[in-house]
């Protein structure tokens, strides 16, 4: 039990962090370029409780991480966050602008990664902490992993999922609102490919090029 406490305390703040960042950045790019559907929801802000779904950022990631740690498991850790807004049609150039604010999500949890890596550089450089079990540095690892887990995640090219959004704008139109007609099924299709272990083999490439930058500022 106390493991699963030491877990859940770790990765608690760059779940909460990702998440915010990553919705508030979709809401305050699409306002940019002309659509304030999130600003008027509230959703433009860093406050973690706005972003929030009970289930998905609570209930389900709590779940797997105690089911998956009682079974003796590292700790499986899968979730999501409330939608931010966004009305397309209110985009000034609704599909090509789509592009931006669909990948401004991924890009903030890029950022987000590079920042707590700086962060595990600065602790280690001013010795702050010598023990790779050092809660503050385990917090600063897991921020540099659930963040580039959001991001390749969210830029794998299934609708509604933001690289979906991305693929979207950039067929040409006919192919682009065919490709559209796969978003109601987009949730099983994920699950299937997780099952599988064919989300994987879409995941590891976007997981590496963002490692490779992230290890650019370690």
């Amino acid at each position: 039990m106390d493991s699963l406490i030491q877990t859940i305390a770790v990765y608690a703040l760059p779940v909460l962090f990702g998440i915010t960042l990553h919705e508030a950045a979709h809401g305050y790019v699409a306002r940019m370029f002309g659509d304030p559907t999130a600003w008027q929801a509230g959703r433009i802000t860093l406050n973690p409780i706005k972003h929030i779904d009970p289930v998905g950022t609570i209930i389900v990631p709590l779940v797997l991480l105690f089911s998956t740690k009682l079974l003796g498991g590292g700790g499986l850790l899968f979730g999501w966050a409330k939608p931010v807004p966004v009305d397309w049609s209110r985009l000034r150039h609704p599909k090509r602008d789509m592009l931006w604010v669909a990948l401004a999500g991924p890009a903030s949890n890029l950022v987000m990664a590079i920042v707590w890596a700086l962060s595990l550089r600065l602790i280690v450089e001013m010795g702050v902490v010598s023990d790779p079990g050092d809660f503050w540095m385990r917090m600063a690892i897991a921020g540099v992993q659930v963040n580039l887990i959001l991001m390749a995640l969210n830029l794998v090219p299934l609708p509604p999922l933001d690289g979906g959004r991305v693929v979207f704008s950039l067929l040409p139109s006919r192919l682009a609102w065919q490709y559209s007609r796969i978003e109601p099924y987009g949730l099983i299709i994920l699950i299937v490919l997780m099952f599988t272990g064919a989300l994987w083999v879409i995941v590891r490439p976007l997981l590496a090029f963002g490692q490779l930058i992230v290890n650019s500022f370690l």
